[in-house]
């Protein structure tokens, strides 16, 4: 089966929503470790700044030069020491300053004697806030310096610009950079790996067509099956009446033989009977009717002649009824009364209506959508592999227009397709 000209492989598709699902996922980590890391930052900075205010509030230095009420003495005190906690903390600065906020201290001297741009509570306590001051936007934490008896005496602000913060976050980008290249590089890994899985499944070949291959074969799986039980049946019935022949036995050889053809004929003329038919189709369900029997189950047919054209291909067809009827004789075998049905009617808008119903115990609710994904099955895994059916079933549905739904009591899979307009599909 050659590729169509210009699509793109399944194999480059499965590479392609891989590498992106890769990217996008690399991404939003990228987002999530810088938004994770800034809030880390900024907490860290409101720890550091309420530790140190608080810290330099209670060193007996602070209290004895506010205490002692001279601005002039408290700077020379304070000054030299509120840069080294500066330099040592790494903060932006501290401002010690009076109850009125008149700074005692500042990186800048000549804001010395100046007010505090920021806010000083109402009642003596800590306070820690985004405000815009001498050194721009910055995150601080004011709290009060109180004397041996317990009385306001002045406040301690500390620090840290949001620049600073900023400048923070940018020297970790690098490792989140590096953490987001190796996500991707580990999805891109994994994109190459599965497109070279893929192709050696697929080929080259693009996705309809590879629907189509596995619809082909399903095709021929299902429909070999149903001529094989016919070949074998009638296989059975013509050694029985060779051999009552034989035994001189010949009314019921003729008999035998007259129910084989009866029977038959009964089927043939529904079949034939739709002006519309598929002899694919036909041969399908004459096959299966033979493949009930060869199981014991009873098979039950009931086709419209009237029936518009089904809008699919004749592989699609036998794949889709194939498939559900397979589905239907394995759990009607697993019951006491085992019967399978299968009705063909014209829809109420002119489409088609199949259902295939059986004896079966019945889907469980919570499994009534899981049974159509691509990979589950209720049986264990054998040489055709499993959860293949059902899912191609509604592919193929699905991609005509129609849909198909599952009900029970009895248990019952009902698909709906619109009248052919025009040339069919061709199955591939």
């Amino acid at each position: 089966m050659a590729p169509v000209p210009g699509s793109r492989s399944a194999a480059s598709r499965v590479f392609a929503v891989l590498l992106v699902a890769a990217v996008v996922i690399g991404a939003l980590v990228a987002v999530y470790l810088v938004v994770e890391a800034q809030r880390a930052i900024r907490a860290e900075a409101e720890r550091v700044t309420a530790a140190t205010a608080i810290a330099l509030a209670s060193s007996p230095d602070a209290v004895s030069a506010l205490g002692a009420g001279d601005e002039a003495r408290a700077t020379r005190l304070l000054e030299p020491y509120a840069t080294n906690v500066v330099d040592d903390a790494g903060l932006d600065f501290i401002t010690v300053m009076t109850v009125e906020g008149t700074r005692v201290t500042h990186p800048d001297p000549e804001q010395i004697g100046g007010q505090y741009l920021g806010t000083i509570p109402d009642e003596p306590r800590a306070l820690t806030e985004e405000f815009t001051g001498t050194l721009g936007p910055s995150v601080r934490t004011i709290v009060p310096v109180r004397d041996a008896g317990g009385a306001l005496i002045g406040w301690v602000a500390a620090g840290v610009t949001t620049e600073s913060i900023t400048e923070t976050l940018v020297r970790r980008l690098p490792l989140t950079l590096g953490i987001t290249a190796g996500l991707i590089a580990l999805g891109a890994g994994g994109a190459l790996i599965a497109r070279r899985a893929t192709r050696r499944i697929a080929g080259d070949l693009p996705p309809g067509q590879v629907r189509d291959a596995v619809s082909s074969y399903e095709s021929i799986r299902t429909l070999g099956e149903a001529l094989r039980a016919q070949t074998h049946e009638h296989g059975n019935r013509m050694h029985t009446a060779v051999a009552l022949l034989e035994l001189g036995r010949r009314d019921e050889a003729i008999e035998i033989l007259t129910e084989t053809s009866r029977q038959s004929q009964s089927l043939v003329d529904q079949v034939t009977a739709r002006r519309h038919g598929d002899p694919a189709v036909g041969a399908l369900l004459l096959g299966k009717a033979s493949q009930a029997k060869e199981r014991g189950i009873d098979w039950r047919l009931h086709l419209d002649p009237d029936a518009p054209r089904s809008p699919l291909s004749t592989v699609d067809s036998v794949s889709v009824l194939g498939n559900l009827v397979d589905n239907a004789m394995d759990a009607a075998a697993d019951s006491a009364d085992r019967w399978v049905e299968v009705s063909l009617n014209s829809a109420a808008d002119g489409g088609i209506v199949l259902e295939v119903s059986d004896s079966g115990p019945g889907v469980p609710p919570a499994l009534r959508e899981q049974i159509f994904a691509q990979g589950f099955s209720t049986k264990p895994a054998g040489a055709q592999g499993r959860g293949v059916g059902l899912a191609l079933v509604r592919s193929v549905v699905t991609g005509a227009g129609g849909d198909v739904t599952v009900s029970t009591d009895p248990t019952t899979f009902r698909v709906v397709l619109p009248a052919a307009t025009g040339t069919r599909r061709q199955g591939s």
